[in-house]
């Protein structure tokens, strides 16, 4: 039974985030000559993720890719790191207006890592008609489990044009520091309470998937709940491509699989095999719809999987529920 990381006592946290910095100091299984900067296990999670990032985001390959993604994380924090428990979700309402008081970032050594120092660089983001306040932060994070933890991948541009191939820095190795800032006025605005409410309202998989993303955020001011978590971190966490680098990456997702789920369950019979969008990034006109017969691939974290295959949490080699 997976829970949300608030509802954990002390030690299950503490045991999380020991197997999460175990995985930074296992050697990777990816090969150096090709992906340079890869030099960790957690390294061959973020290269799957950017080498799949075009396939996998703003398509109908979101949801279902990320739901095993998620489990291979599980898994390996499981069986090469010792962890007991289950990957836990971050809760997003219950802290919307307060971020830094929040038990996953308030700093504490049971949290996730407190706020990066003030940077006084960090712009507000504007798009559109869409501007988004700076956080507090910017800098590197410097307290809790985290703030020793070197990156090694990315970053990449939010400024991009073309979806066609994985841009510059590609795999290239670029150590530098874990950075986050936290935004209060995003995470207000798209991850509280009314946000989740619509999300388990939609009346069908399009309608949940627009409530879910919005990619360019629209003219109107409307951002997704997925986005709204990313960018209420900022930092590390706003790279589209290499963003598993930011620990709470896998329990903002693990909450978006957990809403999922729970749509899922209320109408078994139309939603839980229900797909909408394509194998491609933005989900271009010329590109073939999926099915539940289309292949997700995971590199070398998991042999092919078939959609079908991971459309229920407790069927296709999963076995999770959520409280």
């Amino acid at each position: 039974m997976v829970r949300a990381r608030s509802e954990m006592i002390a030690a299950e946290r503490i045991d999380y985030t020991s197997a999460v910095v175990c995985l930074h100091h296992k050697p990777a299984q990816l090969p150096s000559a090709e992906f340079p900067g890869v030099k960790s296990r957690l390294d061959d999670f973020v290269a799957t993720h950017i080498n799949y990032t075009l396939r996998v985001h703003y398509d109908g390959l979101f949801l279902p890719w990320h739901r095993r993604y998620l489990w291979l994380w599980e898994r390996a924090l499981r069986e090469e790191c010792g962890y007991r428990g289950q990957l836990p979700y971050w809760n997003w309402p219950l802290w919307d207006n307060n971020l830094s008081a929040s038990p996953l970032f308030d700093g504490s050594e049971t949290s996730l890592s407190g706020d990066g120092e003030y940077d006084p660089n960090e712009q507000p983001i504007t798009n559109g008609n869409l501007t988004i306040p700076r956080g507090t932060g910017g800098g590197c994070v410097r307290h809790g489990p985290f703030k020793d933890i070197e990156l090694h991948l990315g970053p990449f541009s939010r400024t991009l044009t073309s979806f066609t191939d994985i841009p510059s820095p590609g795999f290239a190795y670029n150590p530098r520091c874990f950075s986050r800032s936290l935004n209060d006025w995003v995470a207000s605005r798209y991850t509280n309470r009314t946000i989740v409410d619509t999300l388990l309202a939609s009346k069908d998989i399009n309608e949940f998937l627009t409530v879910v993303d919005h990619w360019p955020p629209r003219m109107d001011g409307v951002f997704g709940v997925h986005g709204g978590g990313h960018f209420s971190l900022g930092g590390t966490m706003q790279d589209l491509f290499a963003s598993p680098q930011e620990p709470a990456f896998f329990l903002h997702h693990a909450m978006i699989d957990r809403v999922w789920s729970i749509w899922q369950d209320r109408d078994e019979e139309t939603r839980r095999y229900a797909l909408n969008g394509t194998g491609v990034i933005l989900n271009p006109p010329s590109a073939p719809l999926v099915t539940l017969d289309t292949v997700m691939e995971f590199g070398v974290l998991d042999q092919p999987r078939s959609v079908r295959e991971v459309m229920s949490p407790v069927e296709g080699g999963l076995c999770y529920t959520y409280t």
